[in-house]
């Protein structure tokens, strides 16, 4: 078995819902769950079909992220799994709605940071084994910083 870490060129501005699926249904659902849920996100979105033609499945609203999502996920190319590049939106906007839609198995990360992704190969093929999402912590908060904090999370309108 081989590993290998594969690291995600994430579009400017946007960040990345990374999850595992298992029906080639996927790509239509998620599609209609990140339009119904959060209308002016621009998104796109590729999913890694692991039977039948085994081919990468792609949706989305905006051409540059469509491409992204499928540039990244064929460097990927583990098992059922998808990629969202979302634009205008955060994935706490959309999180809830896409862990219930039934193909979805599981989210590896949502994020804005920068992200690797560790692929196990072997004879069968390739598969996700886990994710790196950011960077070592840098220390404690600090009264300061829980200011900070609490200010974005006002700032964004997240809390009052």
């Amino acid at each position: 078995m081989d590993f290998q870490a594969v690291t995600i060129d994430i579009p400017k501005e946007c960040n990345l819902i990374l999850g595992q699926t298992h029906f080639i249904k996927t790509t239509e659902d998620l599609y209609e769950i990140l339009r119904s849920t959060c209308p002016q996100a621009k998104f796109g979105l590729a999913f890694c079909e692991a039977s039948g033609p085994c081919l990468i499945r792609f949706e989305g609203n905006d051409n540059e992220l469509k491409e992204a999502a499928v540039a990244n996920i064929q460097k990927i190319a583990g098992g059922h799994v998808f990629l969202i590049f979302l634009k205008d939106a955060f994935p706490i906007n959309v999180l809830n709605a896409i862990k219930a839609c039934p193909e979805v198995c599981s989210i590896f990360c949502a994020t804005a940071n920068p992200v690797e992704v560790i692929i196990a190969q072997t004879s069968q093929g390739r598969g996700v084994m886990g994710v790196i999402d950011g960077f070592l912590p840098k220390g404690i908060e600090q009264e300061k910083d829980r200011q900070s904090r609490k200010e974005l999370l006002r700032t964004l309108e997240y809390k009052l």
